[in-house]
């Protein structure tokens, strides 16, 4: 079973595409260079397929950016990826995407994920079911107003051609879908996020999907540029490490993408290349009432309309 061969080899294509021209922006930026790993699943495996896992560290801008393709083939959907669509449970799937987290060295400049993906799937003898998903979220540490309009704009004015029901809905989407319900509070200011769709059509639905990462430069890097260089100090960091440790928690505890890697037997690295390289966590922690850091929980983590 595989997707429809024009359209798979069409997505593959743009997708590594994509993958050259975000990691070529980055290291223009911060003057390091990505290590390219490509990877093989080797033909006795569950899993087959292969990709290419770029990683920068400990960069001028950058302490750890992440930003990975690929595409595999599998005899069994794992159970994060048959919730809304139980009939295809235990189907051979064909999966394919770019998935990126950049993590700052500058507690000013945020946090950022990225994602479009593709899966076929289907029963032998059956045509196969394609949908699209993905989306782009930001996690600022400390939060600024002009930095969520521009990054929430850019998510608007990319869907637009779809129909002016697409931000709205893939917005809260957004917002529902990066909750951390242990702890009852947001990861960030969000941005857009969509999954398993297919409304559009084969073609239309993968144009939107394309819309979306296209848009990712424009609605990062003047962030970015803004904020990172500057000054900060060891509150800054000590607050930095604090909230990535709330990153780490909603990766490993909630997001269906690193289940869906780990329970279909993907590659590890790769997986949680999404991981910060610094991360902590306090008991108990409160922040000082009217600091920055209260701002941040009482202004920006919680969902408001931002365009």
């Amino acid at each position: 079973m595989s997707a429809p061969d024009t359209t798979a080899q069409q997505f593959a294509a743009w997708l590594r595409g994509l993958q050259d021209g975000i990691t070529g922006a980055i290291e223009a930026i911060d003057g390091g260079r990505f290590r390219s790993d490509p990877w093989a699943k080797e033909a006795h495996e569950p899993l087959q397929g292969q990709g290419v896992t770029r990683i920068l560290e400990d960069g001028a801008v950058f302490e750890r950016a992440g930003c990975g393709f690929s595409h595999v083939r599998g005899p069994q959907l794992p159970p994060s990826a048959t919730q809304h669509r139980p009939q295809l449970a235990g189907s051979p799937f064909e999966a394919m995407g770019v998935s990126l987290v950049f993590h700052p060295r500058n507690p000013y400049a945020p946090t950022v994920h990225m994602n479009v993906r593709m899966i076929a799937a289907g029963h032998p003898g059956e045509a196969p079911v394609c949908w699209f998903g993905g989306g782009m979220d930001l996690t600022p540490v400390y939060g600024f107003e002009d930095d969520a309009r521009h990054f929430h704009r850019v998510c608007r004015d990319a869907l637009a051609p779809y129909g002016a029901d697409k931000y709205p809905r893939f917005k809260q989407w957004c917002d529902e879908y990066f909750f951390l319900k242990h702890r009852q509070e947001a990861r960030g200011i969000g941005g857009v996020f969509f999954d398993d769709f297919s409304e559009l059509g084969l073609q239309g639905s993968m144009a939107m999907t394309q819309a979306v990462g296209a848009a990712f430069l424009d609605a990062y890097l003047p962030i970015l540029e803004r904020r990172k260089d500057t000054p900060y100090g060891e509150r800054e960091r000590a607050f930095q490490r604090y909230r990535r440790g709330r990153y780490v928690e909603f990766n490993l505890v909630w997001d269906r993408g690193t289940h869906f890697g780990l329970q279909s037997g993907g590659r590890t690295e790769s997986i949680l290349l999404s991981m910060p390289p610094l991360a902590a966590w306090a008991y108990r922690y409160q922040p000082e009432p009217g600091s920055a850091e209260a701002r941040l929980a009482e202004h920006f983590l919680v969902p408001r309309d931002w365009t």
